[in-house]
């Protein structure tokens, strides 16, 4: 299918559009994704939908200048950041239904928010402290019903396994210390302090069973998260006693790169034993996409590599990143200007598939759904669905009075509007 046209479908009773400038790459709930780059997908020539049917809710949610929006279930949540009227930093709620406020409540200390992680009735916000002693992250429990302060803990939160929390507390050139949490109440379960700094820590999945320690200087660690015990230690050096160099953990391997120039290293993560070391040169990034990873380079573009063995699959100088979606992988070309095309890409051999075109993508729920945004020309924001696996596109939807800056949570899409600093649109079906 490589060159192929994709019908993008078409929205009724409108006139034929042009196709428009183009803006991000895809994001997790509203969040950022590893590889935070923009991309966007081309369309030829699209008809253009009428007003949105009648009866559509649009909720306009009132926040500051540089707030964070997130959607949690039936609320929508606001951190709004410091201003002369309000000299400290505050969360409120709206109902996601109609906009109205539920609670306002400040947030304690002197920091910079910008995270919310809802758990078991609570919401835990993430912010790094400001002012001349402020090093570190810390969190604070609010609950989610009232608002009302539970308790607050250094460190930023992950959520493990058996349901507690795990904080990692770290400031420039500081010790590390780690804090296994109950979410209840803040009570701490186990701790774990390094007496040095440059040691830094990887949890282990998207709920935590385990945790890797790993220093410049020395040993790496795997310990049990729910427990802190050590379940694997060994030194990773290269045999010349040089520091150890990039760390990242992807599936069940450990990855190193570092002692020779472009050589990547993989060890199992049980047991920190030796799998395969394959030489690529200089490493930008490496990227778990299923059945390869995928390793960005400066000077010779993406590779795909075999976790099992470290055999190079394929090599390619047209893909600038890649990303796994529906079996394979999403690609973007390389280019100067930070917005590309984009691709359908065969991740077992690096080829391309199908050209979505132009849109800035959002990973809508964990199922994998895939939106597309894109301004319309003549106002709004146009909505496309996006079909990985056939390697399609379908106009589904128009937001009138959208103007972009959006997130894509729960069935919903929220983005600027002309009416407001936010406006939130239920998605069709």
């Amino acid at each position: 299918m490589s060159g192929s046209v994709i019908d993008l479908g078409e929205l009724r009773h409108g006139p034929e559009l042009e196709p428009a400038p183009s803006p991000r790459p895809p994001r997790a709930k509203g969040r950022p994704l590893r590889c935070a780059l923009a991309l966007l997908l081309a369309l030829a020539t699209l008809a253009a939908a009428g007003p949105p049917p009648p009866g559509r809710t649009v909720v306009t949610v009132p926040a500051e200048a540089g707030a964070d929006v997130q959607i949690d279930g039936d609320l929508v949540l606001v951190i709004n950041p410091v201003t002369v009227q309000a000299p400290q930093w505050r969360l409120a709620a709206f109902r996601l239904s109609d906009g109205e406020p539920v609670w306002d409540t400040p947030l304690p200390g002197k920091a910079r928010f910008w995270g919310i992680q809802p758990k078991d009735g609570l919401l835990l916000l993430t912010g790094y402290e400001i002012g001349a002693d402020a090093r570190d992250t810390l969190t604070v429990a609010l609950d989610r019903a009232t608002g009302a302060y539970r308790w607050q803990q250094p460190g930023g939160s992950f959520e493990l396994a058996d349901g507690n929390v795990l904080l990692q507390s770290v400031g420039e050139d500081q010790p590390l210390s780690l804090r296994v949490v109950d979410p209840c109440c803040g009570t701490v379960r186990w701790q774990l302090s390094t007496p040095t700094a440059g040691v830094t820590a990887q949890p282990v999945g998207e709920k935590a069973d385990r945790v890797v320690l790993s220093d410049v200087r020395g040993p790496v660690e795997v310990r049990d998260a729910l427990t802190g015990a050590v379940r694997a230690r060994a030194d990773l050096r290269p045999p010349d006693g040089g520091p150890l160099g990039y760390v990242q953990v992807e599936n069940d391997l450990l990855l190193t790169a570092g002692g020779q120039p472009g050589a990547l290293t993989a060890y199992g993560l049980d047991r920190l034993d030796r799998r395969w070391s394959t030489t690529i040169g200089e490493i930008d990034f490496v990227q778990g996409c299923g059945a390869v990873l995928c390793l960005g380079t400066r000077s010779s573009g993406l590779w795909g590599v075999d976790p099992a063995t470290g055999e190079v699959r394929w090599r390619s100088d047209r893909w600038a990143w890649a990303w796994p979606s529906g079996g394979q992988l999403v690609a973007s070309t390389r280019s100067s200007d930070p917005l590309g095309d984009v691709f359908v890409v065969d991740v077992r051999t690096g080829q391309e598939v199908a050209n979505l075109g132009r849109w800035e993508l959002y990973q809508l729920d964990s199922s994998g759904r895939l939106l597309g945004v894109r301004p319309h020309p003549d106002g709004g924001v146009l909505v496309g669905e996006l079909d990985v696996s056939a390697g399609t596109s379908r106009v589904a939807d128009l937001l009138p009075d959208a103007t972009g800056r959006c997130q894509a949570i729960a069935g919903h899409l929220l983005c600027a509007g002309t009416g407001g600093p936010y406006q939130i649109w239920q998605l069709r079906d």
